[in-house]
């Protein structure tokens, strides 16, 4: 499983980047928008991003899972959201960058992970929610053609071992949004993935 993960701190700088790059072009009027995750607008989508990248970091320094949850949807925007987004993927990069994090063993919600593993969904969270925010706010959703391919390539290795998974059919679905129907003739390998993960490609 070692390989899968191999340069997974560069895939989670280049998802973060995508994320960036559509965030910085919100304007100040569509951040009241709703986003395909049918809980969050724009705001709180954005939060979301933020505040998970915080909270990965908050395991890596010894913190569990009860916490995690607890702080999952508190505020770390502020007045300077895209300020705040920025600084928590260079904290996350930095704190999974140093010696043995990425052996590490973290207190995940959905089951104890090593912080290679940890890395490579915070990757995949930040690939999907990139789709989200482009959707809602009308610009390119045109994602990495490079990490969908690894993610769809990867996805049960991914989410091994976790207690729910977007993969299971039994999954309660509390984190995850349930496929629906099937993806459609010939789509291509970004819808199937958006499938997978339980978006609606052809919605817009």
């Amino acid at each position: 499983m070692s390989d899968t993960f191999d340069g997974i701190i560069d895939r989670f700088v280049l998802s973060s980047a995508g994320f960036a790059r559509v965030l910085g072009a919100v304007p100040s009027e569509q951040w009241s928008r709703p986003t395909p995750c049918s809980e969050w607008d724009v705001r709180q989508l954005v939060n979301h991003m933020t505040r998970g990248n915080l909270n990965y970091v908050f395991l890596l320094q010894g913190g569990g899972r009860a916490e995690f949850l607890r702080l999952r949807d508190a505020d770390a925007l502020g007045s300077d959201p895209v300020g705040a987004y920025t600084r928590s993927v260079r904290a996350c990069a930095e704190a999974f960058g140093r010696p043995g994090a990425l052996r590490q063993v973290l207190d995940y919600p959905l089951g104890e992970v090593t912080g290679r593993q940890a890395l490579a969904v915070r990757t995949t969270d930040s690939v999907v929610h990139t789709w989200d925010l482009a959707r809602a706010v009308g610009t390119d959703d045109e994602l990495d053609p490079g990490l969908v391919a690894w993610i769809d390539d990867h996805l049960d290795a991914i989410y091994s071992g976790l207690s729910e998974s977007p993969t299971d059919a039994d999954t309660t679905h509390r984190f995850f949004a349930a496929p629906a129907g099937e993806p459609a003739s010939g789509a291509s390998r970004q819808d199937r993935l958006l499938w997978r993960m339980g978006r609606n490609a052809d919605t817009r």
